[in-house]
């Protein structure tokens, strides 16, 4: 073979070359693993030598040990230096004619390929049991990440290349970032059971419950809850209704021998009364009398139902109370008073007191409470006390006098700051013997006559002797009866239930 032939030699990489051939004919040149030049032993070597010392497959673990081992570097020969990427000589010179490898260097190799798979093998058993150490410790049977899909993923994990084992390394047993979750992909197990994970429940119970609570206890205030709001609601309409208030009427009998209206029984009430207590948003009912055997139109209604379904009363003025109605007799025929209306008005009285729901007299009105109560009435003041002053006159509403509050009455409260006030007076009897149960409300300056009544046993039962409808709201001169009005409406609220 000349030496000045260019064609490469068609032996593989590492394997069949002389372990003493250079890559170039330079004797002068070294190689990077500092070796000699070559002896003349390696070139008087025979191939039959040769194929005698090497063993089958002996050329594939020279190269695999001139490949993987580092120990191998020694006994890589000269031409390894110039030889390119290809495995063949530099590109500047042509390689030299190859000598066959000694017996002693292939042996050699062969011992250092086995060397090198046994601790490839003792790597991959160490990786597997590190991965078995690593599964028991964070479950067993959670999949890992193959050294494949490590190396693949990371292009600095160098690949297998030693008896197909792949190189133990931190990243192979390590799933890549990003990388799909343990058992992602798989079919959900619903058989499965998976409890909370230790700390995700409270350790006791939520500070709202008792520590006594139990079902039917927290049952039994859900229902309680919702039967108040229920009883609010109810509450709030009842308390937020109207008031209403019912009036007593007054009674026209009828003339002997009259005809059309005059022949009738007549029941009405004065403009003046009703627009009083109108004034503070209040619906007015007057309340007939009731006719239990009426011949046309006999009826089941009683005077009780209208105390039932009325918030309150309030006796208007009109007729004097007959003296039979407190056991005495008229001392002239043209002062009868009005026996049909005391009957009335008397039964109206008690069944309001008895419901608990206020009344308030107006001059007959208070005249009437009294007699309810066992009292009895000066007939004519006039006649039966001639040194009291004048409380009836022609001029009717315009006529007034001056009345005072006695010390710890209900009206000195109602009209705090004043002790005496002016105030309309029409009326011709008056409040004799005090009923049982009344406290003096107001008297007369100048005669100290009772003007006005409460009665102790109820909420409000309050009678006064004027006219209170008659006296113009915020006037300069007269009572402002207001507050008094206020009173009644308020306690009219309070017990209407």
């Amino acid at each position: 073979m000349s030496d000045n032939k260019t064609d490469r030699p068609e032996v593989p990489d590492g394997a069949g070359r002389p372990a003493g051939s250079t890559g170039s004919t330079d004797p002068n040149r070294s190689t990077d693993s500092g070796a000699a030049s070559p002896s003349p032993s390696a070139s008087s070597a025979t191939p039959q030598a040769a194929q005698a010392t090497q063993a089958p497959g002996s050329g594939e673990a020279a190269q695999r040990a001139s490949t993987d081992s580092p120990e191998s570097a020694s006994t890589i020969t000269p031409d390894a230096a110039g030889a390119d990427s290809s495995g063949g000589g530099t590109d500047e010179e042509p390689p030299t004619p190859k000598a066959a490898p000694s017996a002693s260097t292939v042996s050699e190799a062969a011992g250092e390929a086995a060397q090198a798979r046994e601790e490839a093998e003792r790597a991959v058993a160490r990786q597997a049991a590190e991965a078995a150490a690593r599964a028991a410790a964070t479950g067993a049977g959670k999949p890992q990440v193959p050294i494949e899909v490590a190396a693949a993923a990371d292009p600095e994990v160098p690949a297998a290349t030693l008896g197909g084992a792949k190189p133990a390394t931190p990243q192979a047993a390590a799933p890549r970032a990003g990388a799909a979750p343990a058992g992602f992909g798989q079919a959900p197990d619903f058989s499965a059971q998976n409890p909370p994970p230790p700390g995700a429940l409270p350790p006791e119970s939520p500070r709202y419950l008792r520590p006594s609570d139990s079902a039917w206890s927290v049952f039994g205030r859900i229902v309680a809850a919702r039967a108040r709001q229920l009883f609010d609601r109810a509450g709030q309409r009842i308390t937020q209704r109207t008031l209403r208030i019912g009036v007593s009427a007054r009674i026209f009998h009828p003339e002997p021998g009259a005809q059309g209206l005059r022949g009738k029984t007549l029941q009405y009430l004065e403009e003046s009364i009703a627009h009083w207590v109108m004034s503070r948003d209040v619906i007015v009912f007057m309340i007939p009398t009731v006719g239990h055997q009426g011949m046309l139109h006999p009826s089941n209604i009683r005077l009780r139902d209208y105390a039932k379904h009325l918030d309150g009363l309030l006796l208007q003025g009109g007729a004097d109370v007959s003296p039979q109605t407190y056991a005495e007799v008229a001392p002239r025929p043209e002062w009868p008073g009005d026996r049909v209306r005391d009957m009335y008005e008397l039964e109206l009285l008690h069944e309001f007191v008895e419901s608990g729901k206020p009344v308030l007299g107006v001059c007959r009105g208070c005249q009437l409470i009294n007699v309810a109560f066992g009292g009895s009435l000066y007939q004519d003041i006039a006649t039966d006390v001639p040194t009291a002053g004048v409380h009836v006159s022609e001029h009717y509403d315009q006529h007034r006098h001056a009345i005072t509050f006695p010390e710890g009455s209900s009206l000195a409260s109602m009209f705090p700051g004043r002790r005496e006030a002016i105030v309309n007076s029409i009326h011709h009897q008056a409040v004799k013997t005090l009923g049982r149960d009344l406290t003096v409300e107001a008297v007369s300056a100048g005669d100290g006559l009772i003007e006005a009544v409460r009665y102790r046993r109820a909420p409000f039962v309050v009678g006064v002797q004027w006219h209170p409808e008659f006296h113009r709201a915020g006037g300069p001169e007269l009572l402002d009866c207001t507050p008094l009005l206020d009173n009644f409406l308020r306690s009219a609220r309070e017990t209407r239930f």
